[in-house]
């Protein structure tokens, strides 16, 4: 049996991933920040104030993953953290003015490079392309639920 990697699903996506975040960050690096801490940014940027648990919920990663790309923020003066109003075991997450400035600049670069990565696509492709992808990605997670 042999198995080939240029049609495995699990290859090709691990392979187009590892290269979309290399592009984004040689892109976002002027802007002060790494691929990391895109989803979270991204996160905030829709909703500021969120807790870290309800960051974790909405990004799907590893609690100590997540901990470690706040500390790192929180270091580049891009987040600061706060008491939360109703409950003293918890702490809220907001962007700082540096955090906000760059968010217009991230979302062009991020846009820039998905038009150019989808560029030798129709338009019919591009859509189809990446509906496939939410399914694929749904159906992962069914077979990852209890």
């Amino acid at each position: 049996m042999e198995f080939d990697r240029m049609n495995s699903a699990g290859y090709l996506v691990n392979n187009m991933a590892r290269l979309l975040v290399e592009v984004l960050r040689k892109r976002i690096a002027p802007l002060g920040i790494v691929p990391g801490q895109f989803p979270a940014l991204l996160a905030l940027w829709e909703k500021d104030g969120l807790t870290q648990k309800e960051l974790l919920a909405l990004l799907d990663i590893e609690q100590a993953t997540l901990a470690n790309t706040l500390t790192r923020m929180e270091r580049d003066e891009l987040i600061t953290r706060k008491e939360h109003p109703a409950d003293a075991r918890a702490r809220t997450i907001h962007l700082t003015d540096q955090g906000r400035s760059i968010r217009d600049s991230a979302y062009q670069t991020a846009m820039q490079i998905n038009e150019e990565v989808l560029a030798d696509l129709s338009e019919q492709e591009a859509h189809a392309f990446l509906d496939y992808m939410r399914r694929v990605i749904g159906k992962i997670k069914d077979i990852e639920s209890p």
